[in-house]
């Protein structure tokens, strides 16, 4: 396995060297709060994620250790587990009031038009792994090896919920589209 950039700044950050949180946090922050975004569809709790993706990492940056798997694949990895947490949780809360309606407007990074909005709206409506395959190798700009990595999948399985989820974004979003 070729060496893990990451992995000088993550034996720094489990020594305790601020500067080093703060350039992990500065590389890292993006990616994993568009992936928390698109996993969750809500900026809010997106945001709730990435930072408790950051305090996992300096908790357990002493411990971490290169293995099968680069760092970016884990910090995605516990990203993603998050996320399904935070996802069962709505499946599971329980209340006599009825809820609100979900707010319609588009998310924040949707300001990129009309389409991609209607592309996020897609998203959320797909089975969660092919989400998970999708936003990761066309948004998180993953290879399929790594992202295959990260899913603790192989890559011909990947490439499975890829063609899976093109097709299901592709008819949920012709199908609106002919609803217009």
């Amino acid at each position: 396995m070729a060496a893990d950039p990451d992995e000088e700044l993550v034996r720094r950050v489990g020594a305790g060297d601020p500067a080093a949180v703060q350039a992990l946090v500065a590389r890292k922050l993006p990616r994993i709060l568009a992936l928390a975004v698109r996993m969750l569809g809500d900026a809010a709790e997106a945001e709730d994620v990435a930072q408790e993706t950051f305090v996992r990492i300096w908790r357990h940056a002493s411990s971490w250790r290169r293995g099968n798997a680069r760092f970016d694949s884990w910090i995605h990895r516990v990203t993603l587990n998050l996320c399904y947490d935070r996802l069962r949780r709505r499946r599971e809360w329980v209340t006599d009031e009825v809820p609100d309606v979900a707010d319609p407007a588009p998310l924040p990074d949707a300001h990129c038009g009309e389409e991609a909005h209607r592309i996020e709206q897609a998203l959320q409506r797909i089975a969660p792994r092919q989400r998970e395959a999708i936003v990761l190798v066309y948004y998180q700009e993953m290879s399929n090896i790594e992202a295959a990595s990260t899913l603790q999948i192989s890559v011909d399985a990947l490439e499975s919920l890829l063609a899976r989820g093109r097709r299901s974004l592709q008819t949920i979003l012709t199908r609106d589209g002919a609803d217009e």
